[in-house]
């Protein structure tokens, strides 16, 4: 007995088409076949078409098995795989040996022409072949009785036996089962393979694209909805047509060669890509996807929008600052600044490192998995830095991008705002940020509600805030949102045992990006030597752009390196690639220990008589104006460039 199937098999369902003997073999061995749906019909040629004609389709069979003329005729006439049941030549030698004594002549009667086989060797008979249609099966044995011993023809067996015949059975129970086999496995084979293709279409259908499978003569071997709805043809109704048939207006613009072009179809622009078909590493066809320009535009935009996302990155840590004296040391030691969620104000000449700082402050704080966005408020038109601050919605101006735009303070929620030179700001867009400081939401232009933020602000400056409030030009309602924690980061001229060192880290960092220079400079022992001969030159200048200035004189340095064979610097190097260092400025270099502090000291109002500002912004009590004029103009000095580095 064959096996049972389980339940989530497919299951073919088998017709058995037979007449008289052969049909009751059917029975028999289907029994054999427990589960599986295998029916024995009673019938041949016409009417076993018509009943598969009539079987309705939850009943029509997937596979028919038949034998002899009557297989030979529905193979040819219906459009479901049909299995010959084939006797085999111990079948035949079977048969022959229940044949009467003797040696009978033997008529097969076939309905088609007969083929060119040689029985006399394999059976030692004479054999007569003959041919008939089915309603002309009797005239045919009629016409071959005289002389003929047996026939072998299963819807003549009847007859043969009225006429004295003797009737020869050919087939055997094993061929019978090897066709139900077949069968079988046949139908399996093509419903794997339908249910593969229908997979593989449904993932064509679910393309965003437009997709078409052409054959090596370009006929449409598949061809999803969204590029048929394009050419306002039916899929189903495409298949086996030729492309310029379907759509001959677009067919010659298609490229011939594989790869990308641009193309225009029916009014639309598209990328069209065409790549090779290859089955058994020969290419059998073509498959052509269209993408819409317009699609791959809006993707470029997703994905730059994702990419400054990720550009919304800390790159610093307090631990990054270098240096060892006192100053810096106290900036490293403000780590408790970043545990806590309230503002911070951080004051310090252009060229300190207020950002670093701000990242570093990010780094350690618990919102270091978020976002750090800053945004340099004196770098921006009034109007501009107002849409990239708060954001606006479609239709807010004249040129709003489609669908609004998302605001700097919106993208830095949960995370930190760093709003560099603070004091560059417009005072209208001040209110507003105090509201945000105050209540947490940000409006966008043109909306008409809040949105709720929860973001860190983190504020920078070079500027005296306290005599911006004096003048009107900053909001005191503002300054004291901002300055709750307070942190002064020294000039460089106040660090004056950090330059050389400084100087020397610089160096090693930037010979790493300089092939010719980096062999010669491999770490900061190396860098240190290369700066002995200058090292007095660097600390006794004043470096009034601090460490910036520093690091472009570093990257003038590694230059000279590149372009020299030399290994140390001398002070004549030096003179001639940077000789501002030299240059007196206000008084002795770098003499004036107190130079530019006053301006900076003066953003909060108070310092100590060692120039260390506190902590929490101005003193109870005393107004910014008063604590401004009670600052004594300690050697005040302004860098005679006029310059001030962003």
């Amino acid at each position: 007995m064959k096996r049972f199937p389980s339940a989530s098999e497919f299951r073919p369902r088998v017709w058995a088409m037979g007449i008289s003997r052969l049909r009751d073999l059917f029975r028999d061995i289907a029994n054999e076949y427990e589960g599986w749906p295998i029916f024995a019909w009673s019938r041949g040629f016409e009417e076993a078409a018509a009943e598969i004609a009539a079987a309705p389709p939850h009943q029509r069979p997937d596979v028919v098995v038949a034998a002899g003329s009557n297989g030979t005729w529905l193979k040819a006439r219906i459009d479901l795989p049909v299995v010959l049941v084939q006797p085999t030549g111990f079948d035949v030698m079977q048969a022959r040996a229940r044949a009467p004594r003797g040696r009978p002549r033997s008529a097969r009667h076939l309905w088609r022409a007969p083929a060119e086989v040689r029985l006399r060797e394999r059976v030692g008979l004479d054999v007569v072949f003959a041919s008939y249609r089915p309603c002309g099966a009797e005239a045919c044995v009629l016409a071959c009785a005289p002389g003929v011993g047996a026939v072998v023809g299963r819807v003549c067996d009847d007859l043969a036996a009225r006429l004295g015949l003797v009737p020869f059975f050919v087939y055997s129970r094993s061929s019978v089962q090897l066709a139900f086999d077949n069968a079988l496995e046949v139908v399996q084979a093509t419903w794997r393979e339908t249910q593969r293709r229908q997979r593989l279409d449904s993932v064509l259908q679910h393309l965003r694209d437009g997709v078409v499978a052409l054959d090596a003569n370009g006929r449409v071997e598949a061809i999803n909805q969204r590029l048929a709805a394009v050419l306002g043809v039916d899929p189903a109704a495409a298949a086996g047509r030729s492309l310029e048939d379907l759509a001959p207006d677009i067919a010659f613009t298609l490229p011939d060669a594989d790869g990308e072009s641009l193309e225009t179809v029916r009014g639309v622009s598209y990328v069209v890509h065409r790549g090779p078909l290859v089955d058994n590493g020969v290419a059998s066809g073509a498959v052509l996807t269209f993408q819409e320009s317009r699609a791959v535009e809006r993707l470029d935009r997703t994905l730059r929008s994702r990419q400054r996302t990720q550009q919304f990155v800390a790159r610093y840590r307090l631990g990054d600052l270098s240096g060892t004296t006192p100053g810096i040391a106290r900036v490293r030691e403000l780590a408790q600044y970043a545990r806590s969620d309230a503002t911070v104000l951080i004051r310090g000449e252009s060229g300190t490192g207020k950002e670093m700082v701000a990242q570093g402050i990010h780094r350690e704080s618990p919102r270091r998995d978020f976002p750090f966005v800053a945004i340099n408020c004196g770098a921006f038109p009034e109007a501009l830095l107002e849409s990239e601050l708060f954001g606006y919605e479609e239709g807010a101006f004249t040129g709003a991008r489609r669908g609004g735009k998302v605001g700097l303070i919106e993208a830095a929620h949960r995370g930190t705002l760093f709003l560099d030179e603070i004091g560059e700001m417009p005072l209208p867009l001040q209110s507003r940020l105090v509201r945000v400081l105050q209540e947490r939401e940000v409006v966008r232009l043109g909306a008409t509600e809040p949105t709720r933020v929860d973001v860190r602000v983190v504020a920078a400056t070079h500027r005296a805030l306290t005599e911006q409030i004096d003048s009107g030009e900053f909001r005191a309602d503002l300054f004291y949102r901002l300055n709750i924690l307070n942190l002064a980061i020294p000039p460089l001229r106040e660090r004056g045992a950090d330059i050389v060192p400084l100087a020397a880290e610089l160096l090693q960092q930037s010979a790493r990006r300089e092939p010719r220079v980096a062999l010669r400079i491999r770490n900061q022992d190396d860098a240190a030597r290369a700066l002995a001969p200058v090292g007095d030159a660097l600390a006794r200048h004043s470096w009034p752009g601090n460490v910036r200035e520093l690091q472009n004189v570093v990257e003038r340095m590694v230059v000279e390196l590149a372009d020299s064979d030399v290994d140390v610097l001398t002070p004549e190097v030096l003179r001639s690639i940077a000789p501002e260092v030299f240059e007196l400025r206000g008084g002795a270099a770098r003499g004036d220990g107190h130079a530019g502090r006053r301006g900076v000291t003066r953003c909060t109002g108070h310092a100590g008589r060692d120039g260390r500002s506190g902590r929490h912004g101005t003193r109870p009590g005393r107004s910014a104006a008063h604590l401004a004029r009670a600052q004594p103009a300690r050697g005040s000095r302004r860098d005679p460039r006029g310059a001030r580095s962003a």
